[in-house]
């Protein structure tokens, strides 16, 4: 018994003196120490299509999550880590056939080209089409839903982007 808790006590001594330099959060972010700072342009509609507040809406929703979930400050120019790109698409389209009918399912999908560029690490920069969808009946009128799967469509494209540039296990 005194061998197993001397054991125990020799393990949390070593545990506290190892040294970390990353900073890990409950949101999976893997994020170095010397990383305080990012920033971001406004991600242009290049869509032929899409609301004119689709571009704000998407840019500020990742905004939020890098403040909120990283815990980083953004600045207007030379950020940390540094991201821009465009939404390239806007699209609707039928998914799924029923007899007797065009479609039961109609649905949008939004693509994004981001480019991400870590300055305290330059192999960590990367540019990457992200592409999300939602589905809606076709009974249902676009204009009466089209705000709501916007919102969950950058949810996912965000959570995306995310993973991708913060969370790397």
């Amino acid at each position: 018994m005194k061998k197993n808790l001397a054991s125990l006590f020799v393990v949390c001594l070593v545990l506290l003196n190892v040294p970390s330099c990353k900073i890990y959060s409950f949101t999976g972010a893997n994020i170095s120490a010397d990383i305080h700072t990012f920033s971001m342009e406004l991600f242009q509609n290049r869509a032929n299509n899409g609301p004119a507040s689709l571009s704000q809406a998407f840019t500020d929703k990742l905004k939020l999550k890098l403040q909120t979930e990283a815990n980083l400050k953004q600045v207007t120019n030379d950020g940390d880590l540094q991201f821009k790109g465009a939404i390239t698409g806007y699209t609707f389209s039928s998914d799924a056939p029923v007899a007797g009918a065009t479609s039961g399912l109609n649905k949008l999908t939004i693509n994004v080209q981001v480019e991400f560029l870590n300055t305290k690490n330059e192999k960590d920069k990367w540019s990457e089409s992200f592409s999300r969808y939602a589905q809606y009946s076709s009974t249902v009128n676009l204009s009466s839903v089209e705000d709501g799967l916007i919102s969950d469509i950058n949810n996912q494209l965000v959570d995306d982007i995310f993973q991708r540039a913060l969370v790397k296990w």
